[in-house]
């Protein structure tokens, strides 16, 4: 079979179907193998459909969703932008996982969430979950060339997801990025504020405005990773004192010992959250946890296993407390 012609340089990896028409490409040629059709007028390079997929599905769903906005992105028009889950995706904030049933969705079975301001056209395409938006609650900025809210709009617009979920990513947009030994991006400054994040859900009517408010009072600026923020929520939730964040621990002489996920430093007690333990950091976080237990540390560590029964987190981590007082 004859390898399909080449398009023209000046057509991306993805493009409107007007614009290779007018660069003089044929119907028959648009549609070859070589390219899909993600929407309606628009078509998409296979080549470059899929980078190498990441082993977190997490990560695997939000680079889809990114996809998604990238191969949307032709179709907008004037007073439309993404939002809700896109826009988080955009901005790279933790999400909860999209399912279907007991299953992952993926590629085309989630949505694209795209909102029109006033007057423009709300859209009505298969795979687009279309909002009418006002402009007193739908602050719009551009992130990777593409129309979309900003972080404090975007947090405010979701309050649908579950508590957790909001304090997540209310402590990914509001991270301070200090110094300190090991952290990275010292001084960059945060995406936002939990100022702005109030004024944003103070700005009209939202969905969920009860539950946006709870998190916003449990939103923390030092919190690294979504199953931290999870972890000291279902610590302080369950009446147990808030711990601190990310606490740098010495020795005696000084000598640096760790940075703790959580810590109650008065009482020595650590807890450590283990994700994806990849082998290269294996050996490190056992020499690590060591090294704090041989100072004096109680370190509770949280697996997959026990982030999953939050009881028996809060018994371990009371224990442990009275154990010091």
């Amino acid at each position: 079979m004859r390898a399909p012609r080449g398009l023209p340089d000046g057509l991306g990896n993805v493009f409107p179907v007007s614009e290779a028409l007018a660069a003089g490409v044929s119907r028959e040629r648009l549609g070859r193998s070589d390219l899909r059709a993600p929407f309606h007028g628009v078509r998409a390079r296979r080549l470059h459909e899929h980078g190498e997929e990441s082993d977190d599905p997490f990560e695997a769903q939000a680079e889809q969703r990114r996809r998604r906005a990238r191969e949307y992105a032709p179709r907008l028009r004037p007073g439309q932008f993404f939002s809700h889950e896109t826009a988080a995706a955009l901005w790279r904030a933790p999400l909860p996982l999209a399912r279907i049933g007991p299953r992952l969705a993926t590629g085309e079975e989630i949505p694209v969430h795209v909102s029109g301001l006033g007057a423009a056209p709300l859209v009505r395409t298969r795979g687009v979950a279309a909002h009418r938006a006002r402009a007193a609650t739908s602050a719009v900025t551009v992130i990777d060339g593409m129309p979309a809210t900003t972080a404090a709009s975007t947090w405010a617009g979701l309050g649908g997801l579950a508590l957790l979920d909001l304090v997540a990513l209310g402590d990914y947009f509001c991270r301070a990025w200090r110094p300190g030994p090991g952290r990275p991006n010292a001084g960059m400054p945060s995406i936002a504020t939990p100022d702005e994040l109030r004024f944003a859900v103070d700005s009209g009517r939202r969905v969920g405005i009860r539950r946006l408010r709870q998190a916003i009072e449990l939103i923390r600026t030092d919190s690294w990773s979504p199953r931290e923020s999870a972890v000291r929520c279902h610590l302080v939730l369950a009446g147990l004192p808030e711990p601190e964040l990310n606490h740098d621990v010495y020795d005696g002489a000084g000598r640096f010992l760790a940075c703790v996920d959580l810590a109650y430093p008065e009482r020595k007690v650590a807890i450590e959250y283990h994700g994806m333990l990849h082998r290269d950091r294996y050996a490190a976080d056992v020499e690590r946890i060591a090294a704090l237990r041989a100072a004096g540390w109680i370190v509770i560590e949280v697996t997959a296993a026990l982030f999953r029964t939050p009881d028996e987190l809060v018994a371990r981590v009371r224990a442990a407390l009275r154990a010091r007082s």
